[in-house]
């Protein structure tokens, strides 16, 4: 059964926006590629003193379960050089599930919903250019809901 997944990516080193594209464009090997945000810059959030971030959020649909979808976009950030040397630090590619249908999944090293994407503007702020009505399956609230309670801060400006 085919669903729609909701993934942030983002990036904060070297080409920023060649390392989205990259990305994204894997994305179609997984799923039929549905919907990809317009990037947006963004302030880093739990780790400050590093450079800024380039952030999307790409919809796909695919048949593929949630945990395959993990294991595939760790795949593609190895691929792509990613070395986790410091929790939230300088990465040249990120990708999280944020959504999944409207599964709730709670497993070692898997949840979804993601479990701060309610609090991060940069993941709702594109996750409402191209899904305003994607629901929160444990919230009860779409993403435009989420949004708009935001507390302000978190710059983030759409390119």
């Amino acid at each position: 059964m085919r669903e729609t997944a909701y993934l942030s990516l983002g990036s904060n080193l070297g080409d920023r926006a060649a390392n989205l594209r990259a990305a994204v464009a894997q994305l179609d090997t997984v799923g039929h590629l549905l919907a990809v945000s317009a990037l947006y810059e963004t302030q880093p959030v739990d780790v400050p003193g590093q450079p800024w971030f380039l952030n999307c959020v790409a919809a796909i649909e695919t048949d593929k379960t949630p945990r395959e979808l993990l294991q595939f976009a760790l795949r593609v950030e190895a691929v792509m050089g990613r070395l986790r040397m410091s929790k939230k630090g300088p990465r040249k590619i990120d990708i999280d599930v944020v959504l999944f249908g409207d599964r709730v999944v709670d497993e070692p090293g898997l949840k979804i919903p993601h479990p701060e994407m309610h609090r991060r503007r940069f993941v709702l702020e594109p996750l409402v250019e191209i899904a305003p009505e994607a629901s929160h399956p444990e919230l009860g609230k779409t993403a435009q809901e989420l949004l708009a309670a935001l507390a302000p801060g978190q710059t983030v400006r759409r390119l």
